[in-house]
């Protein structure tokens, strides 16, 4: 069922985002033309839990849908992350201020996988601590939020939560750990 690409040719090409117009062959012989496809760096996110078992989530505006909402902590892989764990670990201090002692990998999911050509890996972390300042980005603005399991799964409920791979992440998260989502 692959297709083969034929070519491609780039239409715009920048740090955050790249679109490329593809020419396909499907295996019958079919040419597919235009084929466009976004291309992002691969991202990471954590269910994270402090030492004390609250869960650090975020609040932050998110301007294409103009909305403020409740975020898992996660962001880019960089070019200096030498693993997917390192990233994480990374974001996690960089946005929360928190370091954390243990992490385990749930796999990863794809928000579009018929535009979207990058993955996103999902985690758990534990055993967090505040250890320093968050260190954001020039444009980031991340209230960080510790909750309670009973008030995530009430703002989960709530639709609070609406960045669909974040919901996805702890659902995997709640069901390695045993958790009910109600």
């Amino acid at each position: 069922m692959n297709w083969k690409t034929v070519s491609s040719d780039y239409l715009f090409k920048d740090e955050w985002f790249t679109v490329r117009r593809d020419t396909c062959e499907r295996p019958d012989g079919k040419i597919v033309t235009p084929y466009y496809v976004y291309e992002f760096p691969t991202w990471v996110t954590a269910l994270a839990f402090t030492k004390e078992g609250k869960i650090v989530l975020e609040r932050q505006y998110r301007h294409a849908i103009g909305e403020t909402s409740f975020e898992l902590p996660g962001g880019c892989v960089d070019a200096t992350d030498t693993n997917l764990q390192e990233a994480i670990a990374r974001e996690l201090e960089e946005e929360t201020g928190y370091h954390f002692n243990e992490y385990i990998y749930l796999g990863k999911t794809c928000c579009n996988p018929s535009t979207n050509n990058n993955w996103m890996h999902m985690f758990i972390a534990k055993g967090g601590e505040l250890k320093k300042e968050q260190s954001l980005d020039e444009n980031e603005d991340i209230e960080v939020h510790l909750l309670e399991l009973d008030e995530l799964k009430e703002i989960l409920q709530k639709g609070e939560i609406i960045q669909s791979m974040h919901i996805t992440t702890i659902f995997y998260a709640f069901q390695h750990l045993g958790i009910s989502l109600h």
